[in-house]
């Protein structure tokens, strides 16, 4: 019989890793352990009354739609309930499993590790990056959203800021991850992995030499706790419960070099998708507890990736230094010895973006990310240009077109009626302000997570500009007669005003300026609601907004629609719009939350883009999100001693990127900045750069494996 390791045993025995009071006698000193010894018998019981319950409503349900089935007519209807009554005997299969796995948090023995596993380490993928790759040096920039992030904690309340993929989702390393440029999965803090026959569940061997930023080493039992910080009633965080909660069915720990992760049900990317939890640092979180907002606010966690930011980096309110992590434990493994190459990323607050650009003129900065077209064709014409000091580059890429546009909360009168949504989807000029604003360089946004290669449905495309479609939609809704200003009323007087909340920023500005004036031809009165960041950020987050115009990323491969559409993250026990969830259309409805959960929880490719196409399909027919416009490439000003890289396998970045330089395979040239700065001084020049990386444009996008 094979032996089972006690969990009251474990327990006992990493309480003494905890609590700082040790296990040794004569210990004087008392601090406060941070709780996991008693939280993991609480959250396996809550779990499982969680299971049962969804089952027991689960199976209420699938009578009463089967009975309805039973006495229903042929047609659209009864088609409908047997799509429902397939979709919930699905799900009764999935809580059975659940349920037959015993706790969520398990702690085995490596002896119990199947013998037959098929262990894989995913090293056949090509290198990333250039060998001529530089490490050292000090690269220096602004933040790209101007302003400064309300915290540098990974998670927990305004954690989902602009800055924290720089901090965090772009620089650790999960257990396993995929390559930027085949998307195949690769490995991260596991060395290998196995997936079971069922693929269902996943082990991976966590690397031997990996540890944290701290020196700590990285133990299975640390993914464990990953989960426990986020989950646990410290964080007020709904959306990063319920995603753990739903997400993983078991977590299991086998001695402390492996750790097995169950998925509720078999699915694509199955690796990837149960090695994409980050390891948590025990010593850390040893004081983790009510207060871990406010006693975490400002503290960087060690970090299995390649930078950390130290106390005397982190100036509030002006500039984060990122330090690269000396001896940093993955620096000479495959995929990422030409990564992460300068010593200090320094990112710095500039407020206004014309004095950003002076600042990187003067050399403050030495890259910069032209993220409109009257930099690019007119203040980047410039002697520094001419005379090769600085390199302009466009770069096409590979990632998903970011869903930016305008996200209607159908909470707020008249956003509740879909004829008024469809009337400001045709009344809103995206093409003009392309045109005029972005000199026809950008292109029209065509639906909600595009270009996602064969998970976006080709065949959609946003609504164009039409005064007279609405109109029609508008007086569909009851707004047939016209005031004196020309906006639209119903026949007791209540005007078609909307108010449109957004970060304020000069180009933002001129933009809605645009968007109202074309808006008002329509009868449509659009307020312009400009917030200065955070305080935006907590408006929308509070969901207190009528329509905001906002920027998710979708990160690759897989599209994302559960954290922005299922009815979980809509409405709390209240019945009131749920706060810090990214759920902005507050949108809630039963075949919405079976599609989503049908791309979450996709078994093959096939089911992965035919429940995809009708989530997107759904969105468009709904227009509760406005598309607005889409950049195919990115645009960079850098001195010359930036560089870039131009090997076989990696031309300037990996193509799955949302903009080079988080691809990480740029490198400092010192000897270049001194020939450079000296050049500079005695008049002397280089060839005028202006280069065009187009080697990924007409590529398709990577497919599943």
């Amino acid at each position: 019989m094979r032996r089972v390791l006690s969990i009251t045993v474990f327990l006992t025995a990493i309480s003494c890793l905890f609590l700082a009071t040790g296990c040794r006698k004569g210990t004087t000193e008392v601090r406060r352990g941070m709780g996991f010894k008693e939280f993991v018998p609480v959250y396996n019981k809550h779990i499982a009354g969680f299971l049962l319950t969804q089952q027991e409503t689960t199976r209420k349900e699938l009578e009463s739609v089967e009975a309805n089935i039973a006495n229903a007519a042929e047609g659209d209807a009864k088609a409908t309930l047997e799509i429902r009554a397939a979709a919930l005997k699905r799900e009764m299969e999935k809580w059975a499993f659940r349920i037959s796995l015993g706790d969520y948090f398990k702690f085995g023995d490596p002896s119990q590790i199947p013998t037959d596993l098929v262990w894989v380490n995913g090293l056949d993928q090509p290198e990333i990056g250039d060998p001529d790759a530089k490490k050292g040096g000090v690269i220096r920039r602004h933040f790209a959203k101007l302003s400064f992030p309300p915290t540098i904690r990974p998670f927990g309340p305004n954690a989902n800021n602009g800055f924290r993929a720089d901090m965090y989702d772009n620089i650790e390393l999960p257990l396993v991850t995929l390559h930027p440029g085949t998307m195949k999965e690769i490995p991260g803090v596991a060395s290998s992995w196995a997936v079971t026959p069922d693929g269902r569940t996943v082990f991976m061997k966590i690397d031997p030499e990996a540890t944290y930023s701290d020196g700590l080493r990285v133990k299975a039992l640390d993914v464990m706790l990953a989960v426990y910080v986020r989950v646990s009633d410290n964080v007020v965080n709904p959306f990063t419960k319920e995603f753990f909660r739903d997400t993983y069915a078991q977590i299991t720990t086998y001695g402390e070099d492996v750790v097995a992760v169950t998925l509720p049900e078999p699915t694509v990317y199955t690796a990837f998708n149960a090695g994409a939890i980050v390891p948590a640092n025990p010593k850390f979180y040893e004081n983790y507890g009510p207060d871990y907002a406010e006693r975490y606010q400002w503290l960087f966690p060690p970090t299995t990736g390649a930078y950390e930011v130290k106390p005397e980096g982190l100036v509030k309110g002006v500039s984060i230094t990122q330090s690269r992590v000396k001896n940093w434990w993955a620096k000479d493994r495959k995929y990422y010895k030409y990564r992460f190459n300068p010593d200090e990323m320094v990112t710095v607050l500039v407020r206004d973006e014309s004095k950003a650009f002076e600042l990187f003129r003067a050399g403050e900065f030495d890259s910069y990310l032209i993220l409109v077209p009257d930099i690019w064709y007119e203040k980047s014409e410039i002697p520094e240009v001419y005379d090769g000091y600085m390199e302009k580059t466009t770069y096409y890429n590979q990632y998903p077109r970011v869903p930016r546009g305008l996200y209607l909360n159908v909470t707020k009168p008249p956003l509740n009626d879909r004829n008024v949504r469809l009337g400001i989807q045709q009344a809103m000029n995206w093409q003009k302000v392309i045109d005029v604003l972005f000199r026809g360089d950008y292109t029209r946004l065509k639906s909600f997570n595009d270009g996602l290669g064969i998970f976006s449905d080709p065949s959609l495309s946003a609504r164009p500009f039409s005064i007279e479609g609405a109109r029609n939609a508008f007086r569909e809704a009851g707004f047939t007669k016209e005031g004196n200003d020309g906006i639209l009323m119903k026949p007791d007087g209540t005007r078609l005003s909307v108010s449109v909340s957004y970060q304020a920023m000069p180009l933002l500005d001129r933009m809605f300026a645009i968007l109202r004036e074309d808006a008002k031809a329509c009868g449509f009165d659009l307020r312009l609601d400009g917030l200065e960041g955070t305080v935006f950020y907590k408006k929308i987050m509070q969901k207190q907004h009528e329509m905001n115009f906002s920027a998710w990323n979708t990160t690759p491969p897989i599209p994302e629609f559960f954290q922005f559409l299922h009815s979980s993250g809509a409405f709390d026990d209240k019945g009131n719009p749920k706060p810090q969830t990214n759920n902005f259309f507050v949108w809630s409805r039963p075949d919405t939350d079976i599609l989503v959960d049908k791309v979450r929880y996709a078994r093959d490719e096939e089911e992965l883009r035919d429940s995809a196409w009708k989530v997107q399909k759904l969105i468009h027919d709904e227009a509760f999100f406005v598309p607005a416009y889409a950049v195919e490439f990115n645009r960079i000003d850098s001195w010359r001693w930036v560089r870039w890289p131009d090997s076989e396998e990696t031309k300037m970045s990996p193509p799955v990127v949302y903009e080079p330089h988080e691809g990480y395979c740029f490198w400092i040239d010192e000897d270049i900045r001194r020939e450079t700065l000296d050049a500079k001084r005695h008049g002397e020049k280089f060839p005028e750069v202006n280069r065009v990386i187009d080697a990924y444009r007409q590529q398709a996008a990577p497919s599943t494996p």
